[in-house]
């Protein structure tokens, strides 16, 4: 069975290492409050969006130039039923040269259609990934909130 977890992707005029950096500064790309560390094997942090969304990630995958994982081990999202829907899934960021470009294929693992929320958190992520962190990858700029 193909598997329907929510992905995207895109082409960028930069190097892997480039795009596994920004990648890594997720509080340049990532709107809320995100505490604790993000750009170490084992790191531990959260993301929240006060009285909307709160998730804690661990690293557990992080090969430079081509590969982060993201482990959600704890989630509440207040505006679906089942607001633990994010707990177990896998947030999972692939780079790797296509010609003289690097592609990044984003992936959430687990992020199902299933899921109540899937339809604002895939464009939630639309707007993140394909908004933020591309334009961080291609300018170096931080980005602000896309809400």
């Amino acid at each position: 069975m193909k598997d329907q977890s929510y992905s995207l992707s895109f082409l960028v005029n930069k190097s892997p290492q480039e795009v596994f950096a920004a990648v890594n500064r997720v509080r340049d790309w990532w709107s809320g409050d995100i505490a604790g560390g993000t750009d170490q094997p084992g790191d531990i942090f959260t993301y929240s969006v006060p009285g909307i969304h709160y998730s804690e990630q661990t690293i557990t995958e992080l090969i430079p130039g081509k590969k982060v994982v993201w482990h959600v081990s704890d989630a509440n999202l207040t505006f679906v039923k089942h607001k633990s829907e994010w707990q177990g899934t896998d947030i999972i960021f692939d780079i790797a040269p296509k010609g003289d470009q690097t592609e990044l294929r984003f992936t959430h693992r687990g992020l199902v259609p299933d899921f109540e929320c899937h339809e604002a958190c895939s464009n939630a992520w639309g707007l993140l990934v394909g908004g933020n962190l591309l334009r961080l990858i291609t300018t170096g700029e931080p980005q602000p909130s896309p809400w």
